[in-house]
């Protein structure tokens, strides 16, 4: 199970991400996104291609059965391109912005999980796309309203957990 920090990091990071589909900010994020995945199949900044060991080989097929890193790096420009391509062409950038977080929030909950060294790179990273996004980026709102003695549970980009005794509130 991933670290709760680490959860964190990756709705951060993914947030931000979306964030920045179809804003002036783009090129540098989509750049410095690719250059995360990139080291991650690398095992460098460099860009040297480590060697797999046991531990990185799929169960049930060795070496050959691993993308290339040119194939899995060309894989997520390729999601982030169609992904950046409907919020442009949207008419509610926001609501297609939403609709891509989970998946982002799991590619980099995935990342995170398999390369947790890479979480200050990724703070980094998520730092500068935040300051890159235009002011109404920035920040996302949540509108949640209860009604006659309903209860409300909510969270952005989260889980929200609730023991409730049976019969009881909260």
């Amino acid at each position: 199970m991933l670290a709760e920090s680490l959860v964190a990091l990756a709705t951060a990071g993914s947030t931000a991400l979306v964030g920045a589909m179809a804003t002036d900010a783009w090129q540098a994020t989509r750049t410095g996104v690719l250059s995360l995945f990139g080291r991650a199949r690398t095992g460098s900044r460099d860009g040297t291609v480590a060697q797999p060991d046991d531990s990185t080989v799929p169960e049930g097929g060795g070496p050959e059965a691993m993308p290339a890193a040119g194939d899995q790096i060309a894989l997520v420009a390729a999601q982030l391109d169609g992904d950046a391509a409907l919020v442009a062409r949207a008419d509610d950038a926001a609501a297609a912005r939403r609709s891509l977080l989970p998946g982002w929030q799991l590619r980099l909950r995935e990342l995170l999980g398999a390369h947790p060294e890479l979480a200050g790179e990724l703070t980094e990273l998520t730092e500068r796309m935040r300051g890159s996004l235009p002011e109404d980026e920035q920040r996302w709102v949540m509108h949640v309203a209860a009604h006659d003695h309903a209860q409300v549970f909510a969270a952005q980009g989260g889980d929200v957990i609730v023991h409730q005794e049976p019969g009881g509130r909260g």
